[in-house]
Protein backbone atom coordinates (compact mmCIF):
# COMPACT_ATOMS: atom_id res chain seq x y z
CA UNK A 1 0.00 0.00 0.00
CA UNK A 2 2.68 2.52 0.87
CA UNK A 3 4.35 1.96 -2.51
CA UNK A 4 0.99 2.42 -4.27
CA UNK A 5 0.48 5.66 -2.35
CA UNK A 6 4.00 6.83 -3.16
CA UNK A 7 3.61 6.17 -6.88
CA UNK A 8 0.19 7.86 -7.03
CA UNK A 9 1.53 10.81 -5.05
CA UNK A 10 4.49 11.14 -7.43
CA UNK A 11 2.21 11.23 -10.47
CA UNK A 12 -0.01 13.87 -8.86
CA UNK A 13 2.91 16.00 -7.70
CA UNK A 14 4.47 16.06 -11.17
CA UNK A 15 1.28 17.65 -12.48
CA UNK A 16 0.59 20.07 -9.61
CA UNK A 17 3.37 22.16 -8.12
CA UNK A 18 1.19 22.97 -5.09
CA UNK A 19 1.67 19.44 -3.79
CA UNK A 20 4.50 18.95 -1.30
CA UNK A 21 5.61 16.30 1.16
CA UNK A 22 6.76 16.68 4.76
CA UNK A 23 8.04 13.52 6.46
CA UNK A 24 9.23 12.73 9.97
CA UNK A 25 12.30 10.53 9.96
CA UNK A 26 10.95 7.80 7.69
CA UNK A 27 12.54 6.15 4.67
CA UNK A 28 11.11 7.39 1.39
CA UNK A 29 9.44 4.63 -0.63
CA UNK A 30 9.13 4.11 -4.37
CA UNK A 31 7.67 7.23 -6.00
CA UNK A 32 8.36 9.32 -2.90
CA UNK A 33 12.09 8.75 -3.41
CA UNK A 34 11.72 9.88 -7.02
CA UNK A 35 9.80 12.96 -5.91
CA UNK A 36 12.46 13.81 -3.32
CA UNK A 37 15.18 13.60 -5.95
CA UNK A 38 13.40 15.56 -8.66
CA UNK A 39 11.65 18.18 -6.50
CA UNK A 40 13.84 18.75 -3.44
CA UNK A 41 12.29 22.16 -2.74
CA UNK A 42 8.91 20.49 -2.16
CA UNK A 43 10.27 17.76 0.12
CA UNK A 44 11.12 18.31 3.79
CA UNK A 45 12.29 15.77 6.37
CA UNK A 46 11.84 17.34 9.80
CA UNK A 47 13.37 14.36 11.63
CA UNK A 48 11.87 13.15 14.89
CA UNK A 49 9.72 16.27 15.24
CA UNK A 50 6.16 15.29 14.43
CA UNK A 51 4.57 18.41 15.96
CA UNK A 52 6.77 20.48 13.67
CA UNK A 53 5.73 18.30 10.71
CA UNK A 54 2.02 19.03 11.24
CA UNK A 55 2.44 22.74 11.99
CA UNK A 56 4.69 23.13 8.95
CA UNK A 57 2.04 21.49 6.79
CA UNK A 58 -0.59 23.85 8.18
CA UNK A 59 1.62 26.81 7.34
CA UNK A 60 2.17 25.51 3.82
CA UNK A 61 -1.58 25.07 3.38
CA UNK A 62 -2.13 28.68 4.45
CA UNK A 63 0.28 29.70 1.67
CA UNK A 64 -1.70 27.82 -0.98
CA UNK A 65 0.07 24.47 -1.02
CA UNK A 66 -1.47 21.00 -0.68
CA UNK A 67 0.88 19.39 1.86
CA UNK A 68 1.09 15.71 2.75
CA UNK A 69 2.41 14.77 6.22
CA UNK A 70 3.83 11.27 5.96
CA UNK A 71 5.14 8.89 8.63
CA UNK A 72 4.14 5.90 10.77
CA UNK A 73 0.48 6.26 11.79
CA UNK A 74 1.02 6.65 15.52
CA UNK A 75 3.48 9.49 14.93
CA UNK A 76 1.31 11.14 12.27
CA UNK A 77 -1.63 11.68 14.62
CA UNK A 78 -0.97 10.68 18.26
CA UNK A 79 2.17 12.58 19.15
CA UNK A 80 1.09 15.79 17.39
CA UNK A 81 -2.61 15.47 18.21
CA UNK A 82 -2.97 19.07 19.40
CA UNK A 83 -1.42 20.34 16.17
CA UNK A 84 -3.71 18.09 14.12
CA UNK A 85 -6.75 19.39 16.01
CA UNK A 86 -5.92 23.10 16.17
CA UNK A 87 -3.58 23.79 13.26
CA UNK A 88 -5.37 21.58 10.70
CA UNK A 89 -8.96 20.91 11.77
CA UNK A 90 -9.81 24.16 13.55
CA UNK A 91 -8.68 26.13 10.49
CA UNK A 92 -10.11 23.51 8.07
CA UNK A 93 -6.89 23.37 6.06
CA UNK A 94 -6.21 20.94 3.18
CA UNK A 95 -3.50 18.95 4.96
CA UNK A 96 -3.29 15.25 4.09
CA UNK A 97 -2.16 13.17 7.07
CA UNK A 98 -0.75 9.88 5.81
CA UNK A 99 -0.42 7.21 8.49
CA UNK A 100 1.56 4.12 7.48
CA UNK A 101 0.89 0.91 9.38
CA UNK A 102 -2.64 1.47 10.66
CA UNK A 103 -3.99 -0.97 13.22
CA UNK A 104 -1.35 -3.33 14.56
CA UNK A 105 0.64 -3.71 11.33
CA UNK A 106 3.86 -2.83 13.15
CA UNK A 107 3.33 -5.86 15.34
CA UNK A 108 6.86 -6.42 16.56
CA UNK A 109 7.41 -2.79 17.58
CA UNK A 110 4.85 -2.84 20.36
CA UNK A 111 2.14 -0.51 21.57
CA UNK A 112 4.07 2.66 20.73
CA UNK A 113 3.63 1.75 17.05
CA UNK A 114 0.10 0.30 17.17
CA UNK A 115 -2.59 2.68 15.83
CA UNK A 116 -5.58 0.76 17.16
CA UNK A 117 -7.73 3.76 18.15
CA UNK A 118 -6.95 6.05 15.23
CA UNK A 119 -10.29 5.82 13.38
CA UNK A 120 -12.20 6.81 16.53
CA UNK A 121 -9.91 9.75 17.25
CA UNK A 122 -9.84 11.11 13.71
CA UNK A 123 -13.57 10.67 13.09
CA UNK A 124 -14.28 12.67 16.26
CA UNK A 125 -12.44 15.72 14.91
CA UNK A 126 -14.59 18.34 13.17
CA UNK A 127 -13.72 18.87 9.47
CA UNK A 128 -11.54 15.74 9.29
CA UNK A 129 -12.17 13.14 6.55
CA UNK A 130 -10.98 9.59 7.27
CA UNK A 131 -10.03 7.17 4.49
CA UNK A 132 -8.81 3.57 4.77
CA UNK A 133 -8.32 1.74 1.45
CA UNK A 134 -8.22 -2.04 1.35
CA UNK A 135 -5.52 -2.79 -1.24
CA UNK A 136 -2.91 -1.11 -3.47
CA UNK A 137 -5.37 -0.32 -6.28
CA UNK A 138 -7.83 1.33 -3.92
CA UNK A 139 -4.95 3.16 -2.24
CA UNK A 140 -3.98 4.79 -5.53
CA UNK A 141 -7.62 5.71 -6.21
CA UNK A 142 -8.12 7.21 -2.75
CA UNK A 143 -4.85 9.15 -3.00
CA UNK A 144 -5.89 10.74 -6.29
CA UNK A 145 -9.41 11.47 -5.02
CA UNK A 146 -8.35 13.07 -1.74
CA UNK A 147 -6.66 15.95 -3.54
CA UNK A 148 -10.07 17.56 -4.14
CA UNK A 149 -11.28 17.24 -0.52
CA UNK A 150 -11.44 20.83 0.83
CA UNK A 151 -10.40 20.17 4.44
CA UNK A 152 -7.95 17.90 6.29
CA UNK A 153 -7.78 14.20 5.48
CA UNK A 154 -6.42 11.23 7.41
CA UNK A 155 -5.28 8.48 5.04
CA UNK A 156 -4.78 5.19 6.90
CA UNK A 157 -2.48 2.80 5.03
CA UNK A 158 -1.21 -0.71 5.60
CA UNK A 159 2.48 -1.35 5.96
CA UNK A 160 3.57 -3.30 2.87
CA UNK A 161 2.92 -6.44 0.87
CA UNK A 162 -0.89 -6.28 0.79
CA UNK A 163 -2.38 -8.20 -2.17
CA UNK A 164 -4.59 -6.71 -4.86
CA UNK A 165 -8.23 -7.53 -4.14
CA UNK A 166 -10.25 -5.07 -6.21
CA UNK A 167 -9.06 -5.73 -9.77
CA UNK A 168 -12.27 -7.61 -10.57
CA UNK A 169 -14.58 -5.80 -8.16
CA UNK A 170 -18.23 -5.75 -9.29
CA UNK A 171 -18.59 -2.13 -8.19
CA UNK A 172 -16.33 0.67 -9.47
CA UNK A 173 -14.51 2.94 -7.07
CA UNK A 174 -16.57 5.98 -6.12
CA UNK A 175 -15.13 8.30 -3.52
CA UNK A 176 -17.14 8.32 -0.30
CA UNK A 177 -19.29 5.33 -1.29
CA UNK A 178 -19.07 1.72 -0.14
CA UNK A 179 -18.39 -0.78 -2.90
CA UNK A 180 -18.94 -4.51 -3.32
CA UNK A 181 -15.60 -6.09 -4.14
CA UNK A 182 -16.77 -9.70 -3.85
CA UNK A 183 -20.39 -10.65 -4.71
CA UNK A 184 -22.68 -12.77 -2.56
CA UNK A 185 -26.31 -13.02 -1.50
CA UNK A 186 -26.44 -14.62 1.97
CA UNK A 187 -23.82 -12.92 4.14
CA UNK A 188 -22.24 -9.47 3.79
CA UNK A 189 -18.90 -8.59 5.39
CA UNK A 190 -18.26 -4.86 5.82
CA UNK A 191 -14.57 -4.11 6.26
CA UNK A 192 -11.69 -1.80 5.37
CA UNK A 193 -7.89 -1.75 5.33
CA UNK A 194 -5.49 -4.70 5.04
CA UNK A 195 -7.71 -7.04 7.08
CA UNK A 196 -9.94 -7.16 3.99
CA UNK A 197 -7.71 -10.01 2.75
CA UNK A 198 -8.81 -12.07 5.76
CA UNK A 199 -12.43 -11.20 4.97
CA UNK A 200 -11.91 -12.52 1.43
CA UNK A 201 -10.48 -15.79 2.73
CA UNK A 202 -13.38 -16.22 5.17
CA UNK A 203 -15.92 -15.45 2.43
CA UNK A 204 -14.42 -18.10 0.17
CA UNK A 205 -14.59 -20.72 2.95
CA UNK A 206 -18.18 -19.83 3.83
CA UNK A 207 -19.18 -20.30 0.21
CA UNK A 208 -17.19 -23.50 -0.31
CA UNK A 209 -17.83 -25.28 3.01
CA UNK A 210 -21.23 -23.89 4.10
CA UNK A 211 -22.81 -22.91 0.74
CA UNK A 212 -23.22 -19.35 1.99
CA UNK A 213 -22.78 -16.80 -0.78
CA UNK A 214 -20.72 -14.15 0.98
CA UNK A 215 -20.26 -10.59 -0.21
CA UNK A 216 -17.30 -8.45 0.84
CA UNK A 217 -17.86 -4.70 0.87
CA UNK A 218 -15.06 -2.14 1.14
CA UNK A 219 -15.87 0.81 3.39
CA UNK A 220 -12.88 2.88 2.33
CA UNK A 221 -14.46 6.12 3.62
CA UNK A 222 -15.06 6.06 7.37
CA UNK A 223 -15.84 9.78 7.39
CA UNK A 224 -17.88 10.77 5.53
CA UNK A 225 -19.61 7.42 6.00
CA UNK A 226 -21.92 6.14 3.29
CA UNK A 227 -24.91 5.73 5.60
CA UNK A 228 -27.36 5.20 2.75
CA UNK A 229 -25.22 2.42 1.32
CA UNK A 230 -24.87 0.70 4.69
CA UNK A 231 -28.61 0.92 5.35
CA UNK A 232 -29.13 -0.78 1.99
CA UNK A 233 -26.80 -3.61 3.02
CA UNK A 234 -28.64 -4.01 6.32
CA UNK A 235 -31.94 -4.33 4.50
CA UNK A 236 -30.77 -6.71 1.74
CA UNK A 237 -28.81 -9.35 3.69
CA UNK A 238 -29.96 -11.78 6.33
CA UNK A 239 -26.55 -11.69 8.02
CA UNK A 240 -24.22 -8.70 8.17
CA UNK A 241 -20.76 -8.80 9.74
CA UNK A 242 -18.24 -6.04 10.43
CA UNK A 243 -14.55 -6.98 10.62
CA UNK A 244 -12.12 -4.21 11.49
CA UNK A 245 -8.57 -3.90 12.76
CA UNK A 246 -9.49 -1.26 15.29
CA UNK A 247 -10.47 -0.89 18.91
CA UNK A 248 -14.06 -1.98 19.71
CA UNK A 249 -15.14 1.59 20.50
CA UNK A 250 -15.51 4.40 17.98
CA UNK A 251 -14.89 2.39 14.84
CA UNK A 252 -17.09 1.11 12.05
CA UNK A 253 -18.84 -1.59 14.10
CA UNK A 254 -20.60 0.70 16.60
CA UNK A 255 -21.66 3.05 13.80
CA UNK A 256 -23.18 0.19 11.79
CA UNK A 257 -25.04 -0.96 14.92
CA UNK A 258 -26.40 2.55 15.40
CA UNK A 259 -27.59 2.67 11.78
CA UNK A 260 -29.19 -0.77 12.21
CA UNK A 261 -31.08 0.44 15.29
CA UNK A 262 -32.17 3.71 13.71
CA UNK A 263 -33.37 2.03 10.52
CA UNK A 264 -35.12 -0.88 12.28
CA UNK A 265 -32.96 -3.47 10.52
CA UNK A 266 -33.97 -7.09 11.14
CA UNK A 267 -30.80 -8.81 9.90
CA UNK A 268 -28.43 -10.73 12.16
CA UNK A 269 -25.57 -8.35 12.88
CA UNK A 270 -22.21 -9.13 14.49
CA UNK A 271 -19.07 -7.01 14.80
CA UNK A 272 -15.48 -8.16 15.28
CA UNK A 273 -12.67 -5.84 16.33
CA UNK A 274 -9.43 -5.69 18.29
CA UNK A 275 -9.73 -6.21 22.02
CA UNK A 276 -9.94 -3.23 24.34
CA UNK A 277 -6.43 -3.99 25.50
CA UNK A 278 -2.75 -3.57 24.78
CA UNK A 279 -1.79 -7.13 23.90
CA UNK A 280 1.76 -7.90 25.02
CA UNK A 281 2.54 -10.45 22.33
CA UNK A 282 5.70 -10.40 20.26
CA UNK A 283 5.20 -11.85 16.80
CA UNK A 284 4.01 -11.33 13.26
CA UNK A 285 1.04 -9.23 12.27
CA UNK A 286 -1.14 -12.34 11.95
CA UNK A 287 0.03 -13.64 15.33
CA UNK A 288 -0.92 -10.38 17.01
CA UNK A 289 -4.31 -10.37 15.29
CA UNK A 290 -4.86 -13.92 16.57
CA UNK A 291 -4.07 -12.77 20.11
CA UNK A 292 -6.84 -10.19 19.62
CA UNK A 293 -9.22 -12.90 18.45
CA UNK A 294 -9.13 -11.73 14.84
CA UNK A 295 -7.77 -14.84 13.15
CA UNK A 296 -9.36 -16.41 10.10
CA UNK A 297 -10.29 -19.71 11.77
CA UNK A 298 -12.02 -18.11 14.76
CA UNK A 299 -13.94 -15.64 12.63
CA UNK A 300 -14.98 -18.35 10.16
CA UNK A 301 -16.47 -20.50 12.93
CA UNK A 302 -18.30 -17.59 14.56
CA UNK A 303 -19.70 -16.18 11.31
CA UNK A 304 -20.77 -19.66 10.13
CA UNK A 305 -22.58 -20.16 13.43
CA UNK A 306 -24.35 -16.80 13.16
CA UNK A 307 -25.39 -17.32 9.54
CA UNK A 308 -26.56 -20.92 9.82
Amino acid sequence: MRNAFADAFYDLAREDDRICLVVADITAAAGVASFQKEYPKRFVNVGVAEQMMISMCAGLALRGFIPFAYTIATFTIYRPFEQVRIDCCYQNLPVRLVGVGGGVSYSTLGGTHHAQEDIALMCALPNMSVLAPCDPLETAQVTRACISVPGPVYLRLGKAGEPTLTADAPDPFCFGKIRTIRPGTDVCILTYGPITKMAFDIAARLEHERSLGTSVVSVHSLKPLDEEGIRSVLSRFKTVVVIEEHAPYGGLGPRVKALAWDSGATCRLQTFALKDDFIHVYGTHLELLKAHGLDSETLFREIASIAS
